[in-house]
């Protein structure tokens, strides 16, 4: 069985706006999810604020915070926190089927640890450590996993991005906690009583992936850019996808995104909400030249069946 899905959600607005395809050019806080190497590209600090509505109408929240900082010439050093907020709702039971009058409130968050670092000219990599906690109101779950990636930028031409990870490479896991006990009579010969008795939890496997993409820089005019790019994404518990996504970018002020995910089997059948369509932009503000430090805003949107989407809105400084 699989369980951490948590860890497959992009909650970054940049990258999730041309459908997580940039794993060769994926720079700053937004290479936390899709490929820890371009965390190397930070200049001196980046932190980034993303709030994500995940599929509307449901009452979930992802709140991501992350802070990158140049800690040498070659090294940087970044931490990324994301809460995940399911909302409220009553508890019922079998006894009382229209509600105990409590409310549970389910909870979960991974907390990121990374270095990348500069190896070459051409070749960027970088390891990222996860915390993974989940929990209801008598159930939790902790662990640990990892990512590890690594971007290549050939020297002659540095149009071309290519990009590989491995994500979410960790030991199964099993929820513990008073949920886990149940109430049974005892027999005896005279006045019986119950006891509680503990009920093993079965261990679940970290959904681990391995992508590998490639993207292309073309120079339109003085100015304007676009960036066709392509991904594979190998999944171990959900269907394999190919990713496609452009990027049109005006002199590094304004970006336009927009990306398409394709399930790599013929079955039809369903295993996600996302459809497949995404789209974004970015646009940011230079604070001063010379730094090249800047205040960003991104925003994207990933389309959904049912419920009426996702939306991220981010907000970033680099310096």
């Amino acid at each position: 069985s699989a369980g951490a899905s948590e860890l497959l959600i992009n909650p970054f607005a940049r990258s999730s706006g041309w459908a997580d395809v940039s794993l060769g050019g994926a720079r700053g806080s937004d290479a936390f999810f899709v490929n820890i190497a371009g965390l190397a590209f930070v200049k001196k600090t980046d932190i980034k604020f993303v709030n994500t509505q995940w599929l509307v109408g449901a009452g979930i929240q992802i709140n991501s915070v992350t802070f990158a900082q140049r800690v040498s010439d070659n090294g940087v050093l970044g931490v990324a926190i994301s809460a995940f907020n399911y909302g409220e709702w009553e508890v019922t039971t079998a006894a009382q089927p229209d509600g105990t009058s409590g409310v549970i409130s389910p909870r979960a968050m991974t907390i990121n640890i990374a270095y990348a670092q500069k190896f070459t000219e051409s070749i960027y990599g970088g390891v990222n450590i996860k915390a993974y906690n989940s929990s209801i109101s008598n159930m939790k779950t902790t662990g640990l996993c990892f990512d590890a990636g690594i971007q290549y930028i050939p020297e002659n031409n540095d149009d071309w991005k290519f990009g590989i990870t491995l994500k979410n490479i960790g030991p199964a896991l099993k929820y513990t906690g008073d949920g886990s006990s149940i109430i049974l009579p005892v027999p005896t010969n005279g006045v019986g009583y119950q006891q509680a008795f503990d009920s093993k939890s079965a261990a679940f496997e970290l959904p681990t992936q391995l992508a590998i993409g490639l993207s292309y820089d073309i120079s339109l005019s003085e100015g304007h850019r676009l960036t066709p790019a392509g991904a594979f994404t190998s999944n171990s518990f959900e269907k394999d996808i190919f990713q496609i996504g452009a990027e049109y970018g005006f002199r590094e002020v304004f970006m336009l995104r927009a990306g398409y995910k394709i399930a790599a089997s013929s079955d039809d059948n369903l295993e996600s909400a996302l459809t497949g369509l995404t789209a974004g932009f970015t646009a940011q503000l230079p604070l001063n030249k010379e730094s090249g430090s800047f205040l960003g805003l991104d925003y994207s949107y990933r389309t959904t069946n049912p419920f009426d989407g996702v939306h991220s809105v981010g907000i970033s400084l680099g310096f």
